[in-house]
């Protein structure tokens, strides 16, 4: 699953909520808003600042073996 994250502690996942793809922004773990469009992303994080993260497949291996 695609997760993106900022240097001030923004969170943007994507999620499905009644058949209706959105993207759920989050800042320090709290609720920050459900949005339809990077557009309105952008009204609550820097869109620059965003980095997605990615899951090396030797850490997943490692926690499935371990």
């Amino acid at each position: 699953m695609r997760r993106w994250v900022s240097s001030d502690g923004h969170e943007v996942d994507p999620v499905v909520i009644e058949g209706r793809p959105l993207l759920r922004v989050r800042h320090l773990g709290y609720h920050v808003g459900y949005c339809g469009s990077v557009a309105e992303v952008a009204a609550h994080v820097d869109l620059a600042d965003l980095v997605e993260v990615v899951e090396l497949r030797q850490a997943a291996e490692a926690r499935t073996q371990g």
